[in-house]
């Protein structure tokens, strides 16, 4: 793990993430961190000064656990992976949009981006990290945040699963107009991503495409403690 971040991102296979992406809203991408940077970034939560604010989702209804945003400017690891991700990323989202026949379209960097964002009055970060204890959930929910989203979004586990804790596997949901809902348990592991819609993305039907809706949200933890970063790429209003 000695490349740098941009040109682990680039070295990705990108034509079978895409191919996921389009076939069922959400990719695994296995490695991308080495455990000294999962124990780095998750070492952060206790630095108050790197973040803006603080949730306690009991409070709020949305499940068990704490996350907190983190502030600009963002941890170098942080900003590399948020920018090097969303190059390649905003060309998928491009496509989806063309395909739902929208008028969206994304610029090809991530700065341009922000800048439609900030100009929106969209201009908090929203990189967060996310801290699970024994008994912690997250219920499905999605991260929108503002007009302006960006349709993708990716969470970094940090933590080693049977080791660091058990239970808490990350949970995505897809409801099809007039179908059940489809539910799919990410196989995670330590540095492993999952890149997934934040909303819905476009799925081909016998009739032509529609919209499939995605929920995101963890499994109770049934013991230790859980660690994900999440990188969002639209800023919050």
């Amino acid at each position: 793990m000695t490349r740098s971040l941009s040109h682990r991102v680039a070295a990705l296979d990108w034509p079978r993430i895409r191919c996921d992406l389009d076939e069922q809203g959400w990719a695994l991408v296995t490695g991308i961190l080495a455990a000294p940077e999962c124990a780095s970034l998750a070492g952060l939560y206790d630095d108050d000064g790197r973040f803006r604010k603080q949730v306690n989702m009991q409070r709020h209804g949305y499940g068990r656990g704490e996350y907190k945003y983190f502030a600009y400017p963002l941890p170098d690891k942080i900003a590399a992976l948020r920018t090097a991700l969303y190059a390649p990323l905003a060309a998928i989202a491009n496509d989806w949009s063309a395909a739902l026949r929208t008028d969206t379209r994304f610029p090809p960097a991530h700065a341009a981006f922000l800048d439609r964002c900030h100009l929106a009055g969209q201009q908090r970060p929203t990189p967060l990290l996310l801290r699970y204890g024994e008994g912690d959930f997250n219920h499905l929910h999605q991260d929108l945040y503002g007009e302006h989203v960006f349709p993708l979004q990716a969470a970094f586990l940090l933590s080693r699963p049977g080791v660091d804790f058990t239970g808490g596997e990350f949970v995505l949901t897809e409801q099809r107009p007039r179908m059940q809902s489809r539910v799919d348990v990410v196989p995670l592991e330590q540095g492993d991503a999952v890149i997934f819609a934040v909303n819905q993305h476009p799925v081909q039907g016998a009739r032509g495409v529609y919209r499939a809706v995605m929920r995101h949200g963890v499994s109770r933890l049934r013991s230790g403690g859980r660690f994900t970063l999440g990188v969002i790429f639209h800023d919050a209003a």
